[in-house]
């Protein structure tokens, strides 16, 4: 989960990489570095300073030499070495003229070291990454270009990259390949850049291009070349971009999280825009899965990791109550370990906001070794989750940048219950006007959510008046079970204070045993299906001290009675009311983690996106 960016041909390669490595810090920032090749040999500086590494790393380069048009920056989340300067990217050969940089994990580093250290080499760092210099420097020093020595150097690895490398013997050249992490191309006259994400080097390249699995590309001043793992030419595929990039700035807020909060009305309508035809038949462009094959799905599995996986839990009950279709939900890092009964009529649905978590990629690619069907919820257009998927559903939530996931969730809610629907239609397992009832609430939704965000100082007031406690329990029912799972993470992830999430029902089986004056416990009570039992539920907690918040919706009287504060929502249709209820959960989160000066935007030990397992 590394930031990577090159560039060749330049005039300000040094100032290209810098800027790059800022956009690119939500991908990493326990340290961060860079490389300049040219005619001169390889210079090369790092620096490890937590969430101010790319700012040091800065002061780093204040004496760098100028003339060099080529260049490579990373920025690190730590996997293998400690987040210091010695273990940042990039790495050097023994010569000092190869630089390398390294997103992903080599699994087979430990056997190669050896093997590369008793023919000699030297290894300065603590890292997997550092083989695949001295594996390049091999290939090199027994006759082969730099593109043939990566594409032979990665015959020898097994694992995840996206690997970039330059060799000042070659100048103006960088070679660069992917497998399971993402890279993409950029091009403009006379320049060709290379990135982990678009971002990046979206307002220096004019055109962009996706490095698939096992793709080489040789980039120069002039464009680039590429090759598959065996030697044979390929094409890239050129990417549409609809991003400016003011949409990866942060539009005036302070911080990401609160733009990316307050998009989520419009994240909501743009993933349902246009998603039914006049026949009333809702449709998704990129399903090319047929009706047929649909229709006859028996068991559906979703696999995703944090708030994907959140927002799959609460898709599990809308497809089983709107469709009828037996359905589970998998943590992506478990599936393929527990040897999963793949059978006929199996449909997999991995939720993944970048496409790019590699646990999920991983599950579901077994899945279809094992004969299922994949579809795909993604985020993000050509993802690697998308490209390998057979069909896919775009959430369209636009650029997401803030570590702690927000608007991602509410699109994917949306998106797998409009999918639950489409199931419906085709299976007949509900009436023509319920589907058209629905849909027509699921379109409203957005508007509910921007009332929820329009509360938002009265949340904060909660937030304000608990400060200092440092326990918190979520609790929840029914589809407020994985919100109250959702809003724990987002409080965990954002405060660094003890928050767990529960379903109400097992508050007896052994966490009422932690509930004593001090503890919080936040509660979602917006379902008026499990009404009662909720009640029962907070009246347990407070006959032990808790303090109780609790998510009622604008219509309930009884709530004041029994919670001590009470975050409003408007009332909506059950099944909807996660992406309505998470809103104050979100804010509540957010509002104490400013309280406690944290980084809101990119918490501590955190990335973006898992791209290793």
């Amino acid at each position: 989960m590394c930031g990577i960016i090159g560039v060749v041909g330049a005039s300000d390669t040094l100032a290209t990489l810098l800027e790059g490595l800022e956009r690119l810090e939500y991908r990493g920032y326990d340290s961060a570095g860079v490389a300049l090749s040219g005619a001169g040999g390889t210079w090369r500086a790092r620096a490890a300073a937590g969430t101010e590494s790319v700012l040091a790393l800065k002061l780093e380069c204040e004496d760098a030499p100028t003339g060099f048009r080529t260049g490579l920056g990373h920025t690190r989340w730590a996997t293998h070495g400690a987040p210091e300067a010695i273990n940042a990217h990039p790495h050097l050969d023994c010569a000092g003229n190869i630089a390398i940089i390294h997103n992903g994990i080599i699994e087979n580093h430990g056997e190669l070291q050896e093997e590369l250290e008793s023919r000699g080499h030297v290894f300065t760092s603590v890292t997997d990454s550092e083989v695949l210099a001295h594996l390049i420097e091999e290939a090199r020093a027994a006759g082969q270009d730099l593109t043939e020595a990566v594409r032979t150097s990665l015959l020898t690895v097994r694992g995840a990259f996206a690997l970039a490398a330059l060799d000042a013997t070659e100048p103006d050249v960088i070679v660069a390949a992917r497998r399971v992490s993402p890279l993409v191309v950029g091009t403009a006259p006379g320049v060709t850049y290379l990135a982990s994400d678009v971002p990046a080097i979206l307002d220096k390249a004019s055109a962009f291009y996706a490095v698939n699995d096992d793709e080489i590309v040789r980039l120069g001043p002039e464009g680039f070349r590429a090759i598959d793992l065996e030697g044979a030419p390929v094409r890239l595929r050129p990417l549409s971009i609809d991003w400016d990039l003011e949409t990866a700035q942060k539009g005036g807020y302070d911080d990401f999280m609160t733009k990316e909060i307050n998009e989520q009305p419009d994240a909501l309508r743009a993933t349902l825009l246009d998603r039914r035809h006049r026949d009333n038949v809702i449709t998704f462009d990129e399903m090319s899965l047929s009706d047929d094959e649909l229709r006859d799905v028996t068991r559906i599995v979703l696999v995703a990791a944090g708030t994907s996986y959140h927002a799959a839990l609460v898709a599990k009950y809308a497809i089983e109550r709107w469709a009828r279709v037996s359905c589970e939900v998998d943590i992506s890092s478990e599936y393929r370990y527990r040897d999963p009964v793949v059978e006929i009529g199996t449909l997999v649905i991995g939720v993944s906001q970048s496409g790019e978590t590699i646990d999920t990629i991983q599950a579901t690619r077994e899945a279809q070794r094992r004969g299922a069907h994949v579809v795909a919820v993604s985020n993000v257009v050509d993802s690697s989750l998308a490209r390998e998927a057979n069909a896919v559903i775009y959430t369209r939530a636009g650029l997401e940048v803030s570590v702690a996931s927000t608007k991602a969730f509410v699109a994917q809610v949306a998106a797998l219950e409009l999918f639950a629907l489409r199931l419906a239609q085709l299976r007949g397992t509900l009436p023509e006007r319920d589907v058209e009832a629905l849909y027509l609430g699921l379109q409203a939704v957005g508007a509910q959510v921007a009332v929820a965000l329009s509360r938002r100082d009265d949340v904060t007031a909660v937030a304000d008046a608990l400060a200092g406690a440092r326990d918190f329990f979520f609790l929840g029912r029914h589809v407020g079970f994985p919100t109250a799972l959702e809003g724990a993470l987002k409080f965990k992830e954002l405060t660094y204070l003890h928050a767990e999430g529960y379903p109400a029902g097992e508050l007896k089986h052994g966490p009422l045993a932690l509930i004593e004056p001090g503890v919080v416990v936040v509660v979602v009570a917006t379902d008026p299906s499990v009404h009662e039992k909720i009640l029962s539920n907070i009246s347990e907690v407070k006959a032990r001290g808790a303090s109780v918040v609790a998510v009622a919706t604008d219509d309930d009287e009884t709530i004041s009675s029994v919670a001590d504060f009470i975050l409003r929502v408007p009332a909506t249709e059950p099944m909807f009311s996660p992406m309505i209820d998470i809103v104050p959960l979100q804010i509540f989160a957010y509002a104490t983690a400013r309280g406690l000066h944290h980084n809101v935007d990119r918490p501590r030990n955190l990335a973006k996106t898992v791209t290793v397992e």
